[in-house]
């Protein structure tokens, strides 16, 4: 029962957070609070003892230019594999939003997704992360990392503001940890899985045959995207909100020369950034999992405050059980849309999908939503399993559930 009403507590704090961010106009904080009600669900839905893993700062990267948003030095989290999974490597990227503008990123600079001042000391290995082969079947036993993320760029950009005081070196922070975990052993894996969430999703795709790269041709490379699946889609008013986003942190930040040539060689910079353009072009196996309902491009893209100033969204927006027939329309559109983006990517054999029909974000990281009794599934296969599957060749995946609100197995995240 307390853990019903310490559950219960969050979420009633975290409402009031959120009308408060969508009065303010703020959507920046859209991440932490999707952040804090998934960790809150995990946490009180399972059996919750999870492997606390130290921070370490990336000491060779302040020479190389590679340090966040403030200046500081980057770091990761490690755990080191062993038995079968010595010689084998898991990186995952983490999430956190983007910082578009002078003023978003000064914001960002004082927080742990600008500043390895402000990141926890110890962070929790859980889902695709954890030590306990109960709780993550395939990897368990890899050498498992947790890059962390701040530059608010997906890794990407490579440029500087001096009055702000502001460092945009998402990609040298990207390569001065590869050159770091290489040094630690990494050169000599036999299998490597780059994996990330939301931002950091976006980032697997956009590093990913660049990480192939890494290795010898003997080694298995595949990479994993969740919730990084970022469509160019029009908000609720007609209006462009993410492209608009998106176009602030590729100029700002420098990024455009950290873009895949396959795609700037006939696309703008701009369009480069979103994964539709990308993931055909992509040479090494990706596997993308992603709610078909995501619910921060709700939140954030598709009907933010800004495009909504009516409110007429707002409930829906918290809720999708207080949507209207005619917004859940509007969101099964969104769906279409979803789906015909990975049309062309799924044709391939060396790639794989797990699209459900959830109102979530990142379910790789998740106890509850990778692999636990109750976990969503498509087909009667959970993420982990989908995954493993796929990366270790036991079967072909390419699993898109049936439309909302057909799957009793979701996880669905509700603000109010």
């Amino acid at each position: 029962m307390w853990k019903l009403f310490l559950l219960g507590f969050v979420v009633a704090t975290l409402i009031l957070e959120t009308e408060a961010n969508e009065y303010l106009g703020f959507n920046v904080t859209g991440f932490d609070r999707i952040e804090e009600l998934e960790y809150s669900y995990s946490k009180y839905s399972s059996n919750f003892n999870p492997l606390m893993v130290g921070l370490t700062l990336i000491k060779e990267a302040g020479a190389k230019g590679a340090v966040c948003l403030d200046g500081t030095l980057p770091g990761y989290h490690l755990h080191r594999g062993h038995g079968s999974g010595a010689n084998s490597w898991l990186i995952q990227l983490e999430g956190g939003g983007w910082c578009d503008n002078i003023r978003n990123c000064v914001y960002r600079k004082k927080s742990r997704r600008g500043s390895s001042n402000y990141m926890e000391k110890q962070i929790q290995f859980t889902g695709i992360l954890s030590n306990k082969a109960q709780e993550n079947p395939d990897f368990f036993n890899w050498n498992r990392v947790k890059l962390r993320y701040c530059d608010g760029g997906s890794f990407s950009g490579d440029s500087q503001n001096t009055a702000a005081r502001l460092q945009f070196r998402g990609e040298r922070i990207w390569r001065a940890a590869m050159d770091d975990l290489k040094a630690k052993g990494m050169r000599n894996a036999k299998q490597a899985l780059l994996s990330g969430c939301s931002a950091g999703g976006l980032a697997v795709i956009l590093r990913c045959d660049e990480f192939r790269n890494l290795f010898s041709r003997t080694t298995k490379v595949k990479c994993l995207s969740d919730a990084g699946l970022f469509l160019d889609t029009p908000d609720v008013s007609g209006g462009h909100t993410i492209r608009n986003l998106y176009n602030g942190v590729v100029q700002l930040q420098g990024v455009r020369n950290n873009l895949p040539h396959l795609c700037t060689n006939h696309l703008n910079p701009t369009s480069c950034f979103f994964p539709q353009n990308l993931i055909s072009q992509m040479k090494t196996p990706l596997f993308i999992v992603n709610a078909a309902y995501d619910i921060w491009q709700i939140q954030s893209s598709i009907a933010p405050p800004s495009a909504d100033p009516s409110g007429y969204w707002h409930e829906c927006r918290l809720n999708h059980g207080r949507c209207t027939p005619a917004q859940i329309r509007f969101l099964q559109g969104f769906r279409d849309q979803m789906l015909r983006a990975v049309s062309g990517f799924s044709n391939s054999r060396k790639n794989g999908l797990f699209i459900n029909s959830c109102f979530a974000h990142c379910q790789t990281e998740r106890q509850d939503t990778w692999f636990a009794d109750d976990s969503p599934v498509i087909h009667k296969k959970a993420v982990a399993i989908a995954v493993g599957d796929w990366y270790f060749d036991r079967a072909e995946v390419k699993l898109i559930d049936c439309p909302y609100p057909c799957d009793r197995s979701c996880h669905n995240l509700v603000f109010r």
